[in-house]
């Protein structure tokens, strides 16, 4: 059976969400902790704000909405993200939560704990796989963009080619790094990067991520 990670990545970082408060920085530049916090339950629970992450015309709507929701007292705030979406929700289906969300809020629980200085942890190899599965699902969307090829790899024999082309950078580290790196943490990864110099630094700078 399928280890639903998602569950423990979300109560941890309500926990941390309760140690660090609402003031708190992330690496979600301009957002502190309440903002974060904020996002996580709009979009589990605002299905109307969806149209906007995707459409700029629609994105006042979003963000007005998300703003209300940072502006909740705390406790309350926090007690969202832990309790999940409402029952009625597509997000709380279990294969959903977990297909939709593991990325989701290990992203977030890192945005968090790399922003107060944190380490990165030693994850659960059944996490670890998970995650891979899905850098290597997307990453080819993630970082369409790029102006140089990328290959991701974990060290152990493993690796994606995310972007095809020439010259080409290999960013090395292990699955939650790479994780990170994909989608746009660059400079909080914990990765190495082989390549001309010219070329990993547009990688270094490169606009990742959804």
């Amino acid at each position: 059976m399928t280890v639903n990670h998602a569950q423990r990545e979300r109560r941890e970082l309500a926990e941390l969400f309760e140690q660090v408060g609402p003031d708190a920085p992330t690496l979600c530049e301009g957002w502190d902790a309440s903002d974060l916090a904020a996002h996580i339950v709009v979009r589990e629970r605002r299905p109307d704000t969806g149209p906007g992450i995707l459409f700029a015309p629609l994105a006042g709507y979003s963000e007005k909405v998300r703003r209300e929701y940072a502006s909740k007292p705390w406790p309350e705030l926090v007690e969202l993200v832990r309790s999940g979406p409402p029952l009625l929700s597509p997000f709380a289906l279990p294969g959903v939560d977990r297909l939709a969300n593991t990325m989701e809020f290990f992203i977030h629980h890192e945005d968090v704990r790399r922003a107060q200085g944190l380490a990165p942890r030693e994850l659960n190899p059944d996490l670890s796989a998970q995650l891979w599965k899905i850098v290597q699902r997307m990453s080819r969307m993630l970082m369409r963009g790029a102006p140089v090829g990328i290959r991701l790899d974990t060290g152990d024999g493993r690796a994606v080619d995310a972007v095809a082309g020439t010259p080409l950078v290999t960013v090395t580290g292990e699955v939650g790094e790479l994780a990170l790196f994909a989608y746009g943490r660059q400079g909080a990864a914990q990765v190495d990067y082989d390549g001309p110099a010219d070329a990993v630094d547009s990688v270094r700078r490169g606009d990742f991520g959804i």
